[in-house]
């Protein structure tokens, strides 16, 4: 009997890099279900919770990335790094993959030098539309770099580059006929406009603030909100809520994104790279704010190569206070504007990426096994 390939998939950190991986694993298993599947995360982040939970082994590496805001929590990354490149061999003897997958986190740098160190083959899938300093450096002995964006040979040999779009939950983007159905689970009006706030699944400070600030405004504009904090911001929300806030449901994590889209007239988010594919599947017109707490700014970069396409509006961070419920009530009033750049974020849309990725997975392995 033919032994199915063995395939390590490393990366995580935060939603926008976990679902994606899941979702290339979930391809692979559809295509090839004698595939053997080890993913590499961070300790103590979320893969190491959300991955299990998604039927997959995960083995932790102590690594972090670069703090910006306190230099002095860098002091012992370097020799975190070393650590995690040693534990990334030990992983690898161990599994012995044919092939390995970086898709961005902290985990994937040290996992895929590794593995190019021993002679292991692997593909990066790069989510961004801005590609960092490790991934830059670890395409040149990539066999295959998968891209979401245009343009990406300023960064990666143009021979090694396939646009395949980011992988999405394609549950979480399923949003036909639902709308009714939506109300209903989120005890809203189908009669009102809804606007819907995503700061990611950590939350966005940013976010918050400026709907905490502007939650009259809304109300009396007689427009609901479907509001995902994260969980670190959740409590203090909850507290600081109106008496009267039937039209304002507040979420740590939204279980139901199909719900949510479904529901929405416009959408607020972070311009992470997950998030925006999703985006663009679902179609509902949407006010970018991109997070400046990432490396090399790729949100806002991400958000750009919307901008240029008229699929989006972007409104910086620190001009998010004063702009953003004044632009967003806007936007959800204007419903030629909003039609116009709902169907232009449509035009990017790249629904196969989980199993176009996979299936280059496979054909990788296949070759060089």
């Amino acid at each position: 009997m033919k032994q199915g390939k063995r395939v390590i998939i490393s990366g995580g950190g935060t939603g926008g890099h976990i679902f994606p991986a899941i979702a290339i694993a979930n391809a692979l298993k559809r295509i090839a279900p004698d595939t053997e599947i080890l993913f590499v995360g961070a300790k103590n982040r979320m893969e190491m919770e959300k991955v299990p939970a998604a039927g997959y082994q995960i083995m932790g590496l102590d690594i972090q990335g670069f703090q910006r805001k306190s230099l002095l929590k860098n002091i012992f990354l370097p020799f975190k790094m070393l650590k995690s490149i040693y534990d990334s061999v030990s992983i690898i003897r161990k599994f012995k993959p044919d092939v390995a997958i970086g898709v961005g986190g902290y985990a994937s740098g040290p996992l895929l030098y590794a593995a190019g160190k021993m002679n292991v083959p692997y593909l990066i899938q790069e989510q961004n539309s801005y590609a960092g300093i490790t991934n830059t450096y670890l395409g040149k002995n990539a066999k295959q770099i998968c891209v979401a964006f245009e343009g990406m040979n300023q960064f990666f040999p143009a021979d090694k580059i396939k646009l395949t779009g980011n992988p999405i939950r394609k549950d979480s983007v399923a949003i036909a006929h639902k709308r009714t159905d939506a109300f209903e689970y989120f005890g809203l009006s189908a009669d009102k406009k809804t606007i819907l706030v995503l700061g990611g699944s950590l939350g966005a400070g940013t976010l918050n603030k400026c709907m905490l600030a502007g939650l009259y405004e809304i109300i009396n504009a007689n427009v609901q909100l479907i509001w995902q904090t994260g969980p670190s911001y959740y409590a203090e929300i909850i507290r600081s809520l109106p008496k009267n806030h039937q039209c304002i449901k507040v979420y740590e994590f939204l279980n139901r994104m199909d719900f949510a889209y479904a529901a929405a007239d416009m959408i607020i988010s972070r311009a992470g790279a997950g998030t925006i594919a999703e985006l663009c599947a679902v179609g509902k017109p949407t006010i970018l704010v991109p997070s400046p707490n990432v490396a090399e700014d790729h949100q806002t970069k991400n958000a750009k190569a919307l901008v240029e396409r008229k699929a989006t509006f972007l409104i910086t961070d620190s001009d998010a206070e004063k702009k953003l419920v004044k632009a967003a009530l806007n936007l959800i009033i204007d419903t030629q504007k909003g039609t116009d750049l709902g169907q232009n974020m449509t035009k990017m849309t790249l629904l196969d990426a989980d199993e176009v990725i996979a299936n280059e997975i496979l054909k990788i392995a296949n070759e060089w096994s």
